[in-house]
């Protein structure tokens, strides 16, 4: 019986072989997950009257409440561009001024990779994806929920550069057991060398932000007037509502738009807390912090890039805590997103739950809250795959579940074949009344490369699904990232720029890198 065993599994060993043969062999359907358009028409939440409205009143913020900018630098530039400057730093910004800013804002803003084929441009029609951002946990089911740490975010950006249909590489989870004043050179380092998709510099003080600028300068060999042409970073400008600019966030805006790298501008407004608790209230705080933030940048260099952005969603009004996926944050996106086609710039909405673990009110919320994001048109969707507990956490198999659910939104991006094969007048009359397609000539020259192919999602019957063990989805999405953190390569990369990039790292450890400034 032994024997017998061992020929048999020897049988399975050389069918398994077989078929990856075959698989090896079959023709590959090909995907562009890249350089994706919002095929959807946008929606619109309020009439145009209303917008104009909202914005109208977004400026009267501005001009007669003003907004408290903590950065002297910063209230000076306002200062000397014609802004009224009242006790506590209450910065007042005239119409004209927000109206001068958004004449040289780019409505179009290229951004250049590692590699070329993985550059993005941001224009309203655009659409982008990025995972979950900013939380300070990490969680997957073999190691539970825990502190970030470096090699959390080390895997999470090569789960980031194994899916196409994430383009941009944020800062996923908080290395928490590197030292705050060394955390932005070992998380730079990270994400040039596990990946060659646009980078994210944190807005921390101006040491920090020069030390990123450098180290992605010299890796990718440019020289200073090459990097400050296009953006090769990004980074992300949070307001402090309400009607709040703080020092780092200041000094971001001003730091990156002098030197030519991006900001995206992004209010956090949640209704009922640090936002009036109506969405047009909401979006009206929003828009006037945004045009607060794109000002500051434009007048420290007029045409610098700058998305504009928002994440307005409620609270639950029981316990304070942040909802998202709710009919509110929907709204709040499609309101959003007209401001963003008013003013003519680009813009990020976001997804994302408040769920605690990767369960069907995880799902539910964030694919409610994407297709608010498509359905406002907007251009960046940041935390669209893996983000739970309202940002406190991100989990592995929540970003595999939720790229799932991005590359069919992709697939619908895609042009639908309507050539004359594919009206298939042919296979018509090759199968009679009653027949069947299956083994039509059409079927057969398409059948391996014309459907989406799940990447964690199980199309067997009952009877199959048992037989294999009866394995749920996010079981499955364990395996899957497992595979892509340990079996697959990374980016190739100049082994002499990746030994200068580490030898800056150490050099810039031995003197202590840089506290962040606040």
């Amino acid at each position: 019986m032994i024997r017998r065993a061992k020929r048999c599994g020897s049988r399975r060993v050389a069918r398994r072989g077989r078929k990856a043969a075959l698989a090896d062999t079959a023709p590959r359907r090909k995907v562009d997950y890249h350089n994706l358009r919002n095929p959807f028409p946008p929606m619109n939440i309020f009439s145009e009257d209303r917008i104009d409205a909202i914005h109208t009143a977004s400026l009267n913020v501005l001009e007669e409440l003003g907004i408290r900018v903590l950065l002297p630098e910063a209230v000076e530039i306002y200062r000397q561009a014609g802004a009224r400057i009242s006790d506590d730093n209450m910065v007042h910004i005239g119409r004209d001024m927000v109206e001068a800013a958004l004449e040289t804002a780019p409505a179009r803003i290229p951004l250049r990779a590692g590699r070329r084929e993985k550059d993005l441009c941001l224009e309203l029609g655009a659409l982008v994806f990025q995972p979950g951002a900013g939380c300070p946990h990490a969680t997957d089911l073999k190691r539970g929920r825990r502190p970030g740490t470096l090699s959390d975010f080390r895997e999470l950006v090569q789960l980031t550069q194994h899916f196409d249909v994430l383009h941009m590489v944020p800062p996923l989870v908080e290395a928490q057991d590197i030292p705050l004043n060394l955390r932005h050179l070992a998380m730079t380092e990270a994400e040039l060398m596990l990946s060659d998709k646009l980078p994210f510099i944190y807005s921390r003080g101006t040491p920090q932000v020069m030390d990123g600028f450098e180290m992605i300068r010299d890796f990718r060999g440019l020289d200073d007037d090459e990097f400050h042409q296009i953006s090769h970073c990004y980074t992300i400008i949070n307001t402090n509502s309400p009607r709040l600019l703080d020092i780092p966030m200041a000094q971001g805006v001003i730091d990156f738009a002098r030197a030519g790298q991006m900001s995206i501008i992004t209010p956090f407004t949640l209704m009922g807390a640090m936002a009036p608790i109506t969405v047009a209230g909401a979006i009206t705080l929003s828009h006037a912090e945004a045009l607060a933030a794109i000002v500051l940048g434009q007048l420290a260099r007029p045409g610098a890039p700058l998305c504009y952005g928002t994440f307005t969603s409620n609270v639950d009004m029981k316990s304070g805590a942040p909802a998202f996926g709710t009919p509110e944050h929907f709204q709040a996106s499609l309101a959003a997103g007209q401001l963003a086609r008013r003013v003519g710039l680009p813009w990020r909405c976001a997804g994302g739950s408040a769920a605690n673990m990767n369960d069907v009110q995880a799902a539910n919320e964030s694919q409610f809250a994407l297709w608010g994001c498509l359905m406002a048109g907007a251009t960046v969707v940041i935390h669209s795959a893996g983000w739970l507990e309202g940002g406190l956490t991100v989990s592995y198999e929540k970003l595999v579940t939720d790229c799932e659910v991005l590359q069919m939104v992709a697939e619908m991006c895609a042009r639908t074949d309507d050539s004359d094969d594919a009206i298939a007048l042919g296979a018509l009359r090759e199968v009679p009344p009653s027949g069947h397609f299956f083994g039509a000539g059409h079927t057969m020259n398409r059948y391996q490369t014309e459907f989406y192919e799940p990447l964690v999602g199980d199309w067997s019957n009952f009877g199959t699904w048992t037989e294999r063990g009866s394995i749920d989805a996010n079981t499955r999405a364990t395996g899957i990232w497992e595979r892509i953190v340990h079996e697959t390569p990374g980016p190739a990369h100049d082994p002499d720029r990746i030994g200068a990039l580490q030898e800056f790292v150490a050099k810039r450890t031995e003197e202590g890198g840089a506290n962040p400034e606040s």
